[in-house]
């Protein structure tokens, strides 16, 4: 970039301030992380100028200093300025907590008031929008180092989603402030829940990270936890004009928000499900140890369900007999999915698991694995295998595994495959299950036999349209949703469930 181009930048970086004062903003802040331009001119990492823009901290700090100048400049000597700086960015030569406070002390002296402590740049964006793998606060120790070094008040921010969480940094003392994105997203109104003592209706954000994909492949924010989001208009409550019996089947993510959804709009609403516990597929989900966060989102459908008294009716199955019995006005299949089952030789042999007795098993330590299915389920299995001490063998058949995951949880997730030493076969299908083992073919048709103590099943699932089935002529009004009428993931059960709660 030419001097004469910064001199326009740093100009316009101004003209921006101004705008956003005259528009009545309180606090403006200068963005100087996530591999941003004023991020690329402070790191080594990116900035390899040899003029007085680059070299030491106080070159690469240069651009950011001018920039700070002509805010200031045009705002006043009072007008809050915050400066948001990636203080750690995990790559060679990238900026360390070290370095940042040597860069911040140079920007504090030139007006900022307030720093906020985020990480990670384009090249490690998993540090800026960390997904479900990475503990909660997983900055906060950063954020409380440069506390410590500087005498103005610092926000801290990444995976805090939670009102105890931001209260328990506070009081360490690691940060002045709390910054949340994401968890705001899953429940706008959480900091006002958090005001009046209500932690109990707070829709906790799972950082699945939803609404960053959403925003890169769908050019919209959605949130997996919170279907209303981006909906405001179409999802608005209203109560029902006729009150009816309606039967839901099923208690995962979808049969729980299209119950209390309904429930709350006047409707009687009966909720059954065969297993004894709610939460269908994320129940299941939440065993692995990195999932855990799966279990706040069945706790908080489990709370509306109580509180706009949906009848339950736990561990019981329904057939078509048990419709008739009930008499509902409607009928809401959301049965979900079964695991699919490849038809190869020897598949129904003793060694051979389907994926979620691989998860909910107790003999599977120390055991050698293969993984016939490398999709997000047969992943997310792998690394909970290893966590049991399993050596894993995964088979996929096409050219990469993890492509269902958003991009900064696969890369997460193959980061620990590839530590634990998960032995990844693209471009390979199974031909037959032996006794003590699998035989592969590679793309050509070679052949490779596996030893295996166990083969594990996780290639994707089928609808289970078996109630579906028995009474779809009976003349009942009947909706599906969720995986029975078509096997995705729980963001689109949640949303159609959202949809078809207030429609009803």
């Amino acid at each position: 970039m030419t001097h004469e181009k910064i001199r326009e930048l740093v100009r316009k970086f101004g003209d921006a301030a101004q705008r956003a004062v005259q528009a009545g903003f309180e606090l403006i802040e200068i963005h100087g992380a996530h591999g941003y331009l004023i991020n690329q001119f402070l790191s080594r990492f990116s900035n390899i100028r040899e003029d007085e823009y680059g070299g030491d901290v106080n070159g690469r700090a240069r651009f950011a200093l001018e920039i700070i100048r002509e805010i200031r400049k045009r705002v006043g000597a009072d007008f809050p300025l915050s400066f948001k700086i990636s203080a750690q960015e995990f790559v060679p030569n990238g900026l360390t907590v070290e370095e940042s406070i040597e860069i911040l002390k140079i920007l504090v002296k030139e007006g900022i008031d307030v720093v906020q402590v985020s990480a990670g740049n384009d090249a490690t964006p998993e540090w800026i929008a960390q997904p479900m793998f990475m503990k909660k606060a997983c900055l906060a120790d950063s954020a409380g180092a440069i506390k410590k070094a500087l005498n103005i008040p610092i926000m801290a921010v990444g995976r805090i989603n939670d009102p105890l969480v931001a209260e328990q940094i506070l009081a360490e003392g690691k940060a002045d402030l709390v910054c949340m994105g994401r968890g705001l997203l899953a429940d706008p109104e959480l900091p006002k829940k958090a005001k009046e003592g209500r932690l109990e209706d707070i829709r906790t954000c799972i950082a699945c990270n939803t609404c960053m994909e959403s925003i890169f492949r769908r050019g919209r924010v959605e949130c997996l936890v919170n279907p209303v989001l981006g909906r405001e208009k179409e999802l608005v409550f209203e109560p029902a004009k006729e009150k009816k019996k309606i039967m839901v089947v099923g208690g995962g993510p979808g049969g729980l928000n299209v119950a209390w959804v309904a429930a709350r709009r006047g409707h009687e609403v009966h909720l059954y499900e065969k297993q004894r516990s709610l939460g269908g597929q994320l129940l299941l989900g939440s065993i692995t140890g990195y999932k855990k966060e799966l279990l706040s989102l069945i706790e908080f459908q489990k709370r509306q369900i109580k509180k706009f008294g949906v009848k339950l009716h736990l561990g019981q199955e329904v057939t078509a007999e048990t419709v008739e019995k009930e008499k509902p006005d409607v009928v809401i299949l959301a049965t979900g999915s079964s695991p699919a089952v490849p038809p190869v030789e020897g598949i129904d042999k003793p060694i051979v698991a389907l994926y979620p007795e691989a998860l909910n098993g107790d003999d599977f330590n120390q055991l050698k694995v293969v993984i016939v299915g490398g999709g997000a389920t047969g992943s997310e299995v792998a690394l909970h295998l290893t966590d049991l001490g399993c050596t894993v063998t995964i088979v996929e058949m096409l050219p990469k595994v993890g492509q269902q995951l958003e991009s900064m949880t696969r890369k997460v997730l193959l980061q620990r495959l590839n530590s634990r030493g998960v032995e990844i076969l693209t471009e390979t299908s199974l031909r037959r299950v032996e006794d003590k083992g699998v035989f592969v073919a590679d793309k050509e048709g070679n052949e490779r036999f596996i030893e295996a103590d166990r083969v594990i099943v996780a290639i994707g699932t089928k609808p289970d349209n078996t109630l579906y089935d028995q009474i779809k002529s009976k003349g009942y009004e009947i909706y599906r949703i969720g995986d029975c009428l078509e096997p995705r993931n729980a963001k689109a059960a949640i949303y159609e469930g959202a949809v078809l709660g207030r429609s009803i």
